[in-house]
């Protein structure tokens, strides 16, 4: 397991620390790998995968001029890259809007809201943040990094492999402890499909 986390970190997909044990965020790089290369969403490292990562190129950048410091979501893919000084810097799994309806009595006016769970596509820039756990109207987000509105990128204790959210884009809990840190307010956020 070592050689294929050190693999996966040279590609610039998080896995914590590189080590020998295939936990959690391994599982979660082997999934982002598998996404960005649209393999099926298993998480599990088959020889095949192995093989696969092996050989593997790190990804390209989506937006080629979206500026040194960025964000790029594909939706399609449930990726996101980040970028500094126009590099790659980490390939993170994510999970963006489930394209339902909802109705469901908000968290914390107890009034009822209705929406469709999309999320939005464009060009945004991070506009707030608010640090720790922050209660919306449909659930909780940890370290929540607005980018349009009440749509953030933000922690979430349930990040499965496809679209799951109201809208916002769900980050892994241990990427959502160190990403803040390394997105500053104004930073580009490309969303597209």
């Amino acid at each position: 397991m070592l050689a294929l986390k050190q693999r996966l970190d040279a590609l610039h997909y998080d896995v914590g620390t590189v080590n020998a044990k295939f936990d959690w965020q391994t599982w979660q790089g082997v999934v982002a790998f598998q996404k960005v290369n649209r393999l099926k969403r298993t998480g599990k490292a088959s020889v095949e995968v192995q093989q696969l990562i092996a050989s593997a190129d790190a990804p390209g950048p989506l937006i080629p001029n979206g500026g040194k410091e960025r964000v790029e979501v594909d939706i399609s893919r449930q990726v996101l890259f980040l970028f500094h000084q126009n590099e790659l810097f980490k390939v993170i799994p994510i999970s963006s809007g489930s394209g339902r309806h909802y109705c469901e009595i908000s968290k914390k006016t107890q009034a009822q809201t209705c929406g469709d769970a999309t999320t939005p596509l464009g060009n945004f820039k991070i506009q707030r943040r608010i640090p720790g756990w922050h209660e919306s109207d449909l659930g909780k987000l940890y370290n929540p990094l607005y980018f349009n509105g009440g749509f953030a990128i933000h922690g979430a204790l349930s990040v499965p492999a496809g679209p799951a959210s109201h809208g916002c884009v769900r980050i892994p809990m241990n990427v959502a402890e160190w990403f803040p840190d390394e997105v500053r307010n104004g930073t580009p956020v490309y969303l597209f499909e």
